[in-house]
């Protein structure tokens, strides 16, 4: 087992965000913070001074940035590991970060207990994280019970919209896609996390991979 601690540069244009990310790792004796920013140019800047073995970045932030600054870090330091934090659950984001060279996406609100475990597996990986991997830890942390898909209750259209949810696209471009209304796209959406009994895009995108509806 890996006991070495984990050198981590912190970078949130929120005075309270930082605050709550310093006492939650603050809580394990795995983690050192060495240095904290609040834009995606300081996060350039201190990554070059510290040599943090782990990021954790903000997606909005004035200026630069966390998703910008994310692909401009990985350029130039591509060790480091890079997680964004966000209060949203977009799977947009999600996509938008690993492209741009992230290793993991943490939601604000989860337990301090979750992060501190993903963080870990995060620091200890020593191959990038492919999408397939990425996926696998959402798998870990999602907070409901996988249901019996062996029979899917979707129809062929839902199905649709769903490989397209996974995909990244946002309602509107659904809809400009299937050339339907975005109030249809909607409502569909509604009517597929009703029959899979999940509560968001997060989790359909998992759902989708389970399925092996996943093709990118």
């Amino acid at each position: 087992m890996n006991t070495s601690r984990f050198r981590v540069l912190i970078i949130d244009d929120s005075d309270m965000a930082r605050e709550g990310i310093r006492t939650i790792l603050s809580n394990d004796p795995a983690f050192e913070i060495v240095a904290e920013g609040s834009s995606g140019e300081e996060a350039l800047e201190l990554t070059e001074l510290w040599m943090p073995d782990l990021i954790l970045m903000d997606i909005q932030m004035p200026g630069m940035g966390g998703l910008e600054a994310t692909k401009l870090v990985k350029e130039n330091f591509p060790y480091v590991k890079i997680v964004m934090v966000t209060v949203s659950d977009d799977i947009t984001h999600l996509f938008d970060a690993l492209k741009k060279g992230a290793q993991g996406y943490l939601l604000k609100n989860l337990k301090p207990e979750s992060w501190h475990e993903y963080l870990k597996a995060i620091a200890i990986d020593e191959a990038p994280m492919s999408r397939e991997l990425a996926f696998r830890i959402l798998k870990e942390f999602s907070q409901y019970e996988r249901p019996d898909v062996s029979e899917s209750p979707l129809t062929a259209r839902e199905k649709e919209i769903l490989g397209l949810v996974a995909e990244g696209l946002s309602n509107r471009d659904i809809s400009n896609q299937l050339n339907i209304s975005e109030h249809t796209t909607k409502n569909h959406l509604k009517n597929i996390l009703q029959k899979l009994h999940l509560e968001n895009r997060v989790q359909l995108t998992k759902y989708a991979y389970e399925q092996g509806w996943m093709n990118k």
